[in-house]
């Protein structure tokens, strides 16, 4: 059995503010979103739509959106 990540990450649905949506992460039950210049505390509620990313699919999100993938290694815990 394997053990479960540490941090899962999420994607918000599509705005015109943001066609790719907003990349989250989870960790300790609290979400964040990420912002240009790194994470920022949102609360512990998922938001409606949002969907679960793998950590390749995140790596993804981030190529796309043109931000450093090396944000996913430092999600903020409790």
């Amino acid at each position: 059995m394997s053990r479960p990540e540490p941090v899962r990450f999420l994607r918000t649905v599509a705005t015109m503010a943001f066609p790719e949506g907003r990349l989250l992460a989870l960790r300790d039950a609290r979400l964040h979103v990420l912002a240009p210049d790194g994470w920022t505390a949102l609360g512990r509620e998922r938001p409606p739509g949002s969907v679960w990313l793998s950590r390749a699919e995140a790596e993804q999100w981030c190529d796309t959106a043109g931000c450093d993938a090396r944000f996913l290694d430092n999600v903020p815990g409790d």
